[in-house]
């Protein structure tokens, strides 16, 4: 009964990833119908248009923390699935940029949040041993919203003529009043109900359906001397010094890796490498399947081999293939070998920071502040995500593609170094024993 609870409530919360994915890759298919729509200037278009959805990211991520220590992880995530959906009609039916890049904000506030409360809630339920995968299963939804997104834009192209982009982004709206109707089902977390709402026996009839009945008593215990592990510092104040430097570090080298910046603009990448421009979401796919595949290979390594060294074999992947993307455009090789490279890079990014990411941030903080700290992270990485995708259309213009890349081969190998040097692992450790 334990682990069948443990997965479902698991599964259910991590569907808010599937909807993460599929808001932050469905505006690639309608970026080009859109400016040339409204016809809006390379400043504008990234600005408002592109980055809009981001900068609300960033709003609902920094500031996440806050209803999910307030009214909870739960309520917190029925919340995000009504800001998506109220976002993804909205959006649909937008009569002018304006308008469009209010509602793409709103979903942002969806994502922001989602990457706060949806990895804390699944930490704080699931079993040492188990968190890793568990966790990992948000990033999984994510990259497999991704992929949907992709098919689901190539083929409303194909079928719905000039207003296709429309029903790009409205189609969102049915996942997440499917998502929003679901996560009614699932209980609030014990560590919250006993760090926040000082409430044992909730807790305790919560762990009842999540581990055996021997161990609810010693869970119990440890969340109570985790508890009352009194801070001596504000957030900021220089006790979590430590797991403050991991969190930003991590998040910073995440976007610093390109990986936003390919994800969000493949069309016009590969239309750049040559690519015909009828084809260029369709090539597009190719990394939504690799993106998932690999992310599957993180998830069944990351309780067994670390996050750790997933992070030194994503590292040493994506150094190879960036420098292979940026030989392809130097000695115009062909869109082919862009696709491959582009592809290659994204499976190294799934296997090592994709599946780590979340997880690592998720479960570095004490119970106490676990929710500031996921804000922080992940408002870290929204912040450098939205620079990047503001500044691209005008980047793309000024710099060629080869030194584009290069750039985030550099940040790479600096990611490569921080690993090595800095970055301890966690796997296999309960929550309460993370001394950081």
């Amino acid at each position: 009964m334990g682990n069948k609870n443990l997965n479902y409530w698991s599964i259910t919360v991590a569907l808010a990833g599937f909807l993460f994915g599929f808001d932050t890759i469905v505006i690639s298919g309608a970026d080009k119908p859109i400016q040339a729509l409204w016809e809006t200037s390379p400043l504008f278009h990234g600005t408002f248009i592109m980055s809009m959805a981001l900068w609300g990211t960033v709003i609902g991520a920094l500031f996440g923390g806050i209803p999910c220590d307030l009214f909870g992880r739960k309520k917190t995530l029925m919340w995000i699935g009504i800001l998506y959906s109220v976002s993804a009609i909205g959006s649909g039916l937008a009569i002018d940029p304006y308008s469009f890049s209010f509602f793409r904000f709103i979903g942002g506030l969806g994502v922001g949040a989602s990457s706060v409360a949806a990895p804390i809630y699944i930490s704080e339920i699931a079993p040492a041993e188990k968190r890793g995968r568990l966790v990992a299963l948000y990033q999984f939804n994510i990259v497999f919203g991704i992929l949907v997104a992709f098919f689901s834009n190539y083929m409303i192209g194909l079928l719905m003529g000039e207003n296709a982009w429309r029903w790009m982004l409205g189609i969102e709206a049915l996942p997440a009043v499917i998502y929003t109707i679901m996560v009614f089902g699932v209980p609030n977390s014990p560590r919250w109900l006993m760090q926040k709402k000082n409430d044992e026996a909730g807790a305790r009839q919560v762990l009842q359906k999540l581990v055996p009945a021997e161990e609810v008593e010693k869970s119990i215990q440890d969340i109570k001397n985790n508890q009352n592990v009194a801070a001596k510092d504000s957030f900021f104040g220089g006790d979590y010094s430590k797991p403050i430097m991991l969190a930003f570090l991590l998040a910073m080298f995440n976007q610093l890796s390109g990986i936003n910046f390919v994800l969000y603009y493949a069309p016009r990448i590969f239309e750049q490498a040559g690519i015909a421009s009828q084809n260029v979401l369709g090539a597009s796919i190719p990394i939504g399947v690799v993106n998932l595949i690999f992310t599957i290979l993180g998830m069944y390594l990351i309780d067994r081999m670390g996050r750790r060294q997933l992070m030194i074999i994503g590292s040493i992947g994506y150094i190879v293939c960036l420098l292979g993307v940026a030989w392809a455009f130097a000695s115009g090789a062909g869109g082919l070998m862009v696709v491959i490279f582009v592809c290659a890079f994204v499976g190294a990014h799934a296997v090592g920071q994709g599946a780590v990411i979340w997880v690592f941030i998720s479960e570095i903080f004490p119970n106490s502040v676990r929710a500031s700290g996921m804000s922080f992270g992940s408002g870290t990485h929204w912040v450098f995500a939205a620079v990047i995708t503001l500044i691209t259309p005008a980047v793309l213009d000024a710099f060629s593609a080869s030194t584009i890349f290069l750039f985030f081969t550099a940040m790479m190998v600096l990611q490569l170094i921080f690993t090595l040097l800095i970055m301890p692992e966690t796997k296999g450790k309960k929550l309460e024993e993370m001394n950081l």
